[in-house]
Order: C-alpha cells, then sequence, then structure tokens
C-alpha cells in the first residue's frame, strides 16, 4: 500500500497543478483575452545594466500616450538619462527618447499589444526609479461609430447633451494627463531636495572636521616651533 501511495503522490506532482495561465496571449477558446486597464500610472525600479518592459494593449485608430520622468538615480555619475522606446505589435519601434523627462505620442493603426521598454544598461553601478504614464484614449471613448443619422443631429437635444459630456471627458482626460505631468515633477523636486539636503549636511560635516583638523596641527606646529630645547652644557 506504501508503494501504491508513493506511485500516486508522483503522478500528482508530475501531472497539471492546475494553476490558471499568466500568459496574457493565451491561445485556449474557454481562455478570455486579457487586455487590463486604458491607463496606468505607477514609480518603476529599474536596476543598474537591465531593462524593464511593459505592454499595453490597445485597438486601432486610438491615440497612444507614453510619458516618463526619472526620479532618483544613485550610482557613481548619477546620470539621470535613460532610454525608452515604443514598439507596436509587430516589434516595430514607433518612438525613443533619452532625457531626464520625455513624451512618445502616436496612433496606434493595429490591434494588439504595443511594448514600452526602459533602458539603464548604460549605469552599470546604480538603479533609477522611474514615474511612468501611459495608456490609450479613443475620440468619443470607445463611443459607437455607427450611429443613426437622426442622432448625429445637433439639433436634438439629447444629442447635444451626448456631445458636451463628451467633449467635458476629453478635457477631463487630458488635465488628468497635466496633474500626472506635475506628480512626476512633485517627485524628482522631492528627491533632489532631498538629495542636495544630505549633501549640504555631509559637506558641512567634512569641511568642519577639516577646520578643526587644520586648527590642531597649527597648533602642534607652533608648539614646535617656541619649544625649549634643553642643553648639556652649564650655564654661565
Amino acid at each position: 500500500s506504501s508503494m501504491l501511495l508513493l506511485a500516486l503522490l508522483v503522478l500528482g506532482l508530475l501531472g497539471p497543478a492546475g494553476c490558471p495561465k499568466t500568459e496574457p496571449l493565451s491561445r485556449s477558446s474557454d481562455e478570455p483575452l486579457f487586455r487590463g486597464a486604458d491607463r496606468y500610472d505607477f514609480a518603476v525600479i529599474v536596476p543598474a545594466g537591465t531593462t524593464e518592459c511593459f505592454w499595453q494593449f490597445a485597438h486601432h485608430s486610438g491615440n497612444f500616450f507614453f510619458s516618463y520622468e526619472v526620479q532618483r538615480a544613485t550610482g557613481i555619475a548619477k546620470s539621470r538619462n535613460i532610454l525608452a522606446t515604443a514598439s507596436d505589435p509587430n516589434g516595430f519601434q514607433l518612438g525613443a527618447s533619452q532625457h531626464v523627462r520625455g513624451q512618445i505620442n502616436f496612433p496606434t493603426k493595429e490591434t494588439g499589444f504595443y511594448q514600452l521598454c526602459l533602458d539603464n544598461k548604460h549605469n552599470h553601478f546604480g538603479f533609477m526609479q522611474v514615474y511612468l504614464n501611459f495608456g490609450v484614449y479613443y475620440d468619443g471613448f470607445n463611443m459607437e461609430k455607427e450611429q443613426p443619422a437622426e442622432r448625429k443631429q445637433l439639433n436634438d437635444t439629447l444629442e447635444a447633451i451626448g456631445v458636451s459630456i463628451r467633449n467635458l471627458q476629453m478635457r477631463i482626460f487630458h488635465m488628468w494627463r497635466f496633474y500626472n505631468f506635475a506628480r512626476m515633477r512633485k517627485g524628482a523636486d522631492s528627491f533632489l531636495l532631498e538629495s542636495n539636503y544630505h549633501y549640504v549636511n555631509w559637506w558641512s560635516m567634512a569641511q568642519s572636521c577639516v577646520i578643526v583638523l587644520s586648527g590642531v596641527l597649527q597648533l602642534y606646529c607652533l608648539k614646535r616651533l617656541f619649544k625649549a630645547q634643553s642643553s648639556s652644557k652649564p650655564s654661565c
């Protein structure tokens, strides 16, 4: 019986565990295609000498936006420049930016997952903290394109109200983007202020130590100059 239990245990370990698949492009018919949200904003740590990539699903005839800002950089040179690239579902590069902050905007001509990458391979001794804001939006926020002709007339009160609401939503969306730009700059300025604060404290402490050490050395040298030399000859 013990051998039978051992065989069943081995078969259970070798068999499928029943865990859900995590890859977004699953070809299984019973699993829906994972698309995620239309907009993201978060901060990410890019280690030294590595590349971090993200994927965003978008339909065709959309507007893709990607903005970033390096908030903090460590290492010897502490260069805050990072290479950011955007590619279409076929792997064709649509834009690149290598600065402290930048934007990559383009229309989505194909439906699929667009790739965004942050390359920190030039910095081999420190990581970078990068704030990202990317996503896709559509004209009318995915409203139905094929509408009856009578609903397209602006004389209709409901249609006019709908157009006004969509325009208001579009303006609110762009204000949200400007707000994220301000959050990026605020985070970067906060880290820069903190870094300068520690730099001033340590530099002031080092200068104070140098001044005290210089005073002690000067006092020691002066004491040696005025020190009376002992003589073996008797005085007259």
